[in-house]
């Protein structure tokens, strides 16, 4: 999916979240990664092979 350069990490990477946005839609919460990931508002994300990732934003929390 990724056309510039360099390549965003891949939708199985570890730091896939670094990937580039390419569309977002803010009043629908959520936003789309050139490498297929879906990012939600609650940061939950749905990985192109349909897989999903629960919402983690309490670690985020408990680290502040």
């Amino acid at each position: 999916m990724c056309q510039h350069k360099p390549p965003c990490p891949p939708a199985n990477a570890p730091d896939h979240d670094a990937a580039r946005l390419v569309s977002f839609h803010p009043e629908q919460g959520w936003g789309l990664l050139c490498n297929g990931v879906v990012l939600f508002d609650d940061t939950g994300e749905l990985l192109p092979d349909g897989r999903s990732i629960p919402a983690h934003r309490d670690s985020y929390a408990r680290a502040a």
